[in-house]
């Protein structure tokens, strides 16, 4: 490696560690200052605060690592122009990409990690956040949480166009409580209407108890008489660990567990729901990169700051840029999710414009 590239380097990823760590204490600080009253009220013991924020860290890292990218890409040019050592390379024949090249590759191995860590470690530690989160506002000092814990008002989508409707699950016992499935064609049409007051699981096989059917036709009235047994054995593929899996939110799901619950989502007909998951899971592949995009958009801005600045500008820019790409995702995102754009073409354009756009502000620069 050339000197010249060590000694950009070494600013960036000097900035980028240090931005890191300043944001990471700042959110545990003022996080903690914010709910200092509930974590008094509920004496929540240190090991469990620990735990806490130590889940946080995986989060944090994901979502403040594109803006850290650009502030030390923003920075180190900025200072590099500062002094006019931009002007010495560019008389020496380097390009701007010459010049630049080290930042992008630091940006795709950021990048690369951000993507593995986001699909590895933050779906594990957003879910258990929460469960901490739970504790601390329940006032309890456990751990773990009680495994007989029933889980209230579930709803979801399964296979064979089913929507279920669950008033109380218990996964300790594999026993359902209130149950009402629905059960639709193709067009999203009401065919059959199944209520039950219990569901046990038993020997691969769903028994429901005091049990009504209603069958519809095609214009959604009754067809004869509902059926009504006191024991029915259900013919429903979903197993209980089915049931607690597919309740997940998307963000606390990896990428093959997103995959694998659109599968299952294929099968029910529920098309809002699988765009937006398609918007979702698209997006789980294409935000990682955000961090070299990002500093490549940064770097036209940083060499087009005037000499006086240097410090308190590229904060300031940085804030600029990442405020414009985080509102024009959020916009594309919407966009996918009303079914205006197809969910690919949603997670992946506002990316293509900032790409677009950052390449033709560096062959504007002299």
């Amino acid at each position: 490696m050339r000197i010249l590239d060590r000694y950009t380097l070494k600013s960036i990823v000097a900035i980028y560690i240090s931005c890191i760590f300043v944001f990471l204490f700042l959110y545990v600080v003022i996080d903690l200052l914010s709910n200092l009253d509930e974590v008094l009220k509920h004496q929540a013991t240190f090991s469990l605060l620990a735990h806490y924020y130590l889940t946080y860290l995986p989060i944090m890292f994901v979502q403040v690592s594109p803006f850290a990218c650009l502030l030390s890409t923003v920075y180190t040019f900025g200072k590099l122009n500062h002094n006019n050592e931009i002007i010495a390379m560019r008389s020496s024949g380097l390009s701007i990409f010459a010049i630049a090249r080290n930042a992008l590759i630091f940006g795709l191995l950021i990048s690369l990690a951000v993507f593995w860590v986001s699909d590895r470690f933050v779906p594990a530690a957003m879910a258990q956040n929460q469960k901490i989160k739970l504790q601390i506002e329940q006032g309890t000092h456990k751990l773990k949480q009680k495994k007989n814990e029933a889980i209230i008002n579930l709803t979801l989508y399964g296979m064979r166009n089913r929507l279920f409707f669950i008033n109380r699950f218990l996964p300790s016992t594999k026993t359902l409580e209130g149950i009402t499935i629905l059960e639709q064609d193709e067009h999203q049409n009401l065919t059959k209407k199944i209520i039950a007051t219990r569901g046990v699981y038993q020997d691969g096989l769903w028994k429901f108890y005091q049990s009504i059917t209603y069958n519809f036709d095609e214009n959604g009235q009754v067809i004869d008489e509902p059926t009504y047994l006191e024991e029915e054995i259900m013919n429903i593929p979903e197993t209980p660990d089915n049931l607690t899996s597919l309740r997940q939110k998307p963000e606390q799901m990896s990428i093959r567990q997103m995959q694998d619950y659109l599968w299952v989502l294929s099968k029910s007909g529920a098309n809002s729901v699988i765009r937006n998951l398609n918007v979702d899971l698209y997006q789980r592949f294409v935000s990682p990169f955000t961090s070299v995009i990002i500093i490549l958009l940064g770097i036209p801005f940083s060499l087009m700051m005037r000499k006086r600045a240097t410090g308190m500008a590229s904060i300031g820019i940085s804030i600029i840029v990442g405020f414009l790409y985080y509102v024009l995702d959020a916009i594309c995102l919407a966009l996918g999710k009303a079914g205006i754009l197809f969910p690919a073409l949603a997670a992946w354009l506002s990316h293509l414009i900032m790409l677009s756009g950052s390449l033709y502000l560096i062959s504007k620069l002299p």
